[in-house]
């Protein structure tokens, strides 16, 4: 047999004498090799929005797994040829800021609340006395729930509950005198109350109780010791109005201006800009309330009860703070959309109000 009429069988491993050796597989062609693409390495090519695989190290491949599966939000562009620049990247939409909440719902709500605060307030005090009593018992059940679920702390509700509503009572009756008292037996029914259960955690339990009995209801009852004067009404519709402009003009400024963090362990939103606008805000209203709203008052002294309106508030919100983030949790409730809690709205209101009330006294006396 003729050694050169004797061919390799294609895909055998063996060339011709001037072949060299071919590749196994399907046939290939020598012309296409500079057209193909390669495939990208998985690590080149930068992981999608889900944080968990990325951070799992998964590759996130750049076409569909299958052969028969189609993208459906990325189509496959043409290839483009060695020739032609490549195309630029497309670049993202800058995202606008953010204010963080429903605002449309937070407004509704807030509206709401202050349509029955001041039909209450000037109708008929007790009322309002009520709806005081009904606010500290809802922001005692959200405080005591998250502290039980978060950290395992059983601070008796019952006593709590029964207690902060007579304090504020007596509060409106019997003035700072007859609110510690009730501060004193609402201390003494927590201790006692906690003896019916385990002593494991007693220390905890009611240590927490005796906070949260101080925290909301005791501070609370310096509104209604407001609502005692002649003018009580529009004393705590001056102590609402500040803690609401405050808390608006730091919000305000801070979106618009912030750049300098105030206390970014605590509150990460919170700006030094914004604790100016709280202060500017604050001070104008206070010198407007005190000259048109309060018997016998003086813008300057408005201008003081808005400076310390505006420190109070902010310190009140960032302790809140400290709570929510020791806690590990956003809101203490989610009763009002928008909101939160009753809780994530008294934060500032509750250490303010014994503010407003001892200046108010000092300025233009009890009434």
């Amino acid at each position: 047999m003729n050694d050169s009429s004797w061919r390799a069988p294609a895909g055998s491993g063996f060339g011709g004498p001037d072949q060299g050796p071919a590749p196994a597989g399907p046939a290939y062609d020598g012309r296409q090799a500079a057209q193909t693409r390669p495939m990208p390495i998985a690590s080149d090519v930068p992981a999608g929005d889900n944080q968990d695989d990325h951070d799992r190290g998964a590759a996130q491949p750049s076409g569909p797994l299958f052969r028969d599966e189609t993208p459906h939000e990325h189509p496959q562009e043409p290839m483009s040829s060695p020739s032609q620049p490549a195309p630029a990247p497309r670049q993202q939409p800058r995202q606008k800021k953010s204010a963080g909440r429903d605002l449309g719902a937070a407004i509704g709500v807030g509206v709401g609340l202050g349509a029955v605060i001041i039909a209450s307030l000037f109708i008929w005090k007790p009322a309002f006395v009520g709806v005081i009593a009904v606010a500290v018992v809802v922001g005692l059940w959200e405080l005591t729930s998250r502290l039980q679920e978060r950290k395992g702390i059983k601070a008796p509700l019952v006593p709590l509950a029964v207690g902060g509503a007579a304090m504020v009572v007596a509060g409106y009756v019997r003035g700072a005198e007859g609110a510690w008292v009730a501060m004193a037996l609402t201390a003494l029914a927590v201790l006692v109350w906690r003896m019916t259960e385990p002593p494991e955690g007693y220390l905890k339990d009611v240590t927490a109780g005796v906070f949260a009995a101080f925290y909301v209801p005791f501070l609370a009852t310096f509104v209604a010791m407001m609502l005692t004067a002649d003018d009580g009404p529009r004393r705590v519709l001056t102590f609402l109005l500040l803690t609401v402009v405050s808390d608006t003009g730091a919000y305000a400024v801070g979106w618009r201006f912030g750049k300098h963090k105030l206390a970014p362990r605590i509150s990460p939103g919170k700006t030094r800009e914004g604790l100016v606008g709280a202060v500017a805000f604050a001070m104008a209203a206070g010198a407007l309330c005190m000259e048109f709203l309060i018997d016998g008052g003086a813008w300057w002294q408005g201008l003081l009860l808005g400076l310390a309106v505006a420190a109070s508030a902010t310190l009140g919100d960032l302790g809140e703070s400290m709570i929510k983030r020791d806690l590990g949790i956003k809101d203490m409730g989610t009763l009002l959309p928008g909101h939160g809690g009753i809780m994530d709205r008294l934060d500032s209101l509750l250490p303010t109000a014994p503010v407003v009330w001892l200046l108010l006294v000092l300025f233009v006396g009890s009434g």
